[in-house]
């Protein structure tokens, strides 16, 4: 299936992997080690999703993500150095210290936020995809989300009005099987989280979340069913997360079995990615070597420039904060 693509498009989809993977892995561990104030909730193992998505994305485009967001902004163009200066609440940060990890954005890169409130993105990407339609251009809004956040009515409500209206709109759910703790199927009773796009007028797809060309091939065909204003599609990637709901270690809850962990990590999004360009002869081991030497190397000058640079000063407070007050 592989043999589909250019290889300028596979090795695109392999680096945009291994550098949420390696961002990722380094984030946890100073999260674990006590250098990021807050809590992270890490990508690992999802990787493919985001990488096969923003693959059919420009700048233009907008995204909104979760609180699991560090692998949508890489994905989407977002550099580590900035990405690591916001973790650490610093002034060259993204969001300049004051959005952190789980409302980190970008609007230059068309990253219209992480959230922290669990749905809060599909209405905000309905929202922008509304203005896009409006405007007549071609750019496609994209909304983020997990399984859990399928059972909330801001997702509904987003799905409903998109669907109305035909916006140029894609709605992903990666469903990683787990509500924060709770199996899927402890919190809802479809199976299929993609079913649920019949009751709003929508396609629903299932895909592989594991295998980043699934992801890729069933991302390009509803977003260029969006950019043609045929309207929205919930696309329901089926994925795992390798680390727990919060940071590395978690906190010791025994909701999911370590036997369930290792059946998921053989199916690890990358490592199966990598024997394939392998056996098609797109990657030599010694250039897939060269991908991860090179990302660690950004990654360590990204982590030195965080650490060397200010926090923002008090004075600066009240600035780029906002509130929204209604009278009755």
């Amino acid at each position: 299936m592989a043999k589909k693509l250019s290889n300028k498009i596979l090795k695109e989809l392999h680096l945009r992997m291994v550098r949420i993977r390696r961002f990722e892995e380094e984030a946890g561990k100073m999260m674990e080690n006590g250098k990021i104030p807050g809590a992270l909730h890490l990508y690992v193992g999802q990787e493919a999703i985001a990488s096969g998505v923003m693959q059919h994305l420009s700048e233009l485009d907008q995204i909104t993500s979760t609180h699991r967001g560090h692998g949508h902004l890489i994905a989407k163009g977002g550099e580590f150095s900035r990405m690591f200066a916001e973790l650490y609440g610093k002034a060259t940060g993204y969001c300049r210290g004051k959005g952190g990890s789980m409302h980190i954005s970008n609007m230059d890169l068309g990253m219209l936020g992480a959230n922290g409130i669990v749905g809060g993105g599909p209405p905000i990407a309905m929202g922008a995809a509304f203005s896009n339609k409006f405007r007549k251009t071609k750019q496609v809004a994209v909304a983020f989300f997990g399984d859990g956040a399928s059972n909330e009515g801001s997702f509904h409500e987003a799905a409903n009005m998109a669907a109305l209206f035909k916006l140029p709109c894609v709605f992903v759910c990666e469903n990683n099987g787990y509500g924060e703790y709770t199996p899927q199927a402890n919190h809802q009773a479809v199976v299929d989280v993609a079913d649920r796009a019949a009751g709003y007028g929508m396609p629903g797809v299932v895909v592989d979340g594991m295998d980043v060309i699934a992801v890729y091939e069933a991302a390009e065909e509803a977003i260029k069913r969006a950019r043609a204003g045929d309207g929205p599609t919930l696309l329901e990637c089926k994925t795992y997360r390798f680390y727990d709901h919060v940071g590395v270690r978690g906190m010791g809850l025994t909701y999911r079995t370590d036997e369930e962990l290792e059946e998921w990590k053989k199916r690890d999004a990358i490592k199966g990615f990598e024997e394939r360009l392998l056996q098609i002869g797109t990657l030599t081991q010694k250039a897939i070597d060269a991908v991860y030497a090179n990302t660690n190397a950004e990654i360590e000058e990204a982590i030195q420039f965080a650490e060397d640079s200010p926090f923002p000063h008090p004075d600066e407070l009240l600035e780029d904060v906002y509130s929204v007050r209604s009278e009755v």
